[in-house]
């Protein structure tokens, strides 16, 4: 009688911790609407024009490794460039890829930032 209570107590323990750990689980497999880690925080001045409002929200919604690089946005400088890497094999490789996109429109559009191109989120 005893071995059956145990049998019975340890199924509804484990199915406990089977409802407590699945919704966990699920989201683990997506990071899609995440910031992931904030290297500096974005901000897009009113009145800002071209695709790098465009390419921060992509890599907020995007479900993989991603990153988004940009040069600093500050009040002297009119413009900024930025870089996205979406769904790469690994954060590391997302870094990679927008650090040289970003990169590569400064060698592209030659005007004056406020410094280079770096990381500002990764996820």
């Amino acid at each position: 009688m005893n071995s059956r209570f145990f049998e019975r107590t340890a199924a509804s323990l484990l199915a406990a911790l089977l409802l407590i750990a699945a919704p966990g689980a699920g989201m683990a497999g997506s990071l899609a609407g995440s910031k992931g880690d904030v290297h500096y925080p974005v901000y897009f001045p009113p009145g800002t024009k071209g695709d790098c409002g465009k390419a921060y929200n992509a890599y907020i919604a995007a479900g993989g490794h991603s990153a988004y690089a940009s040069t600093p946005i500050a009040r002297m400088t009119e413009f900024f460039i930025c870089g996205l890497s979406v769904n790469a094999k690994s954060q590391q490789a997302a870094e990679d890829l927008a650090l040289r996109n970003c990169q590569g429109g400064s060698k592209r559009y030659k005007f004056q930032t406020s410094g280079a191109c770096s990381i500002a989120a990764s996820k």
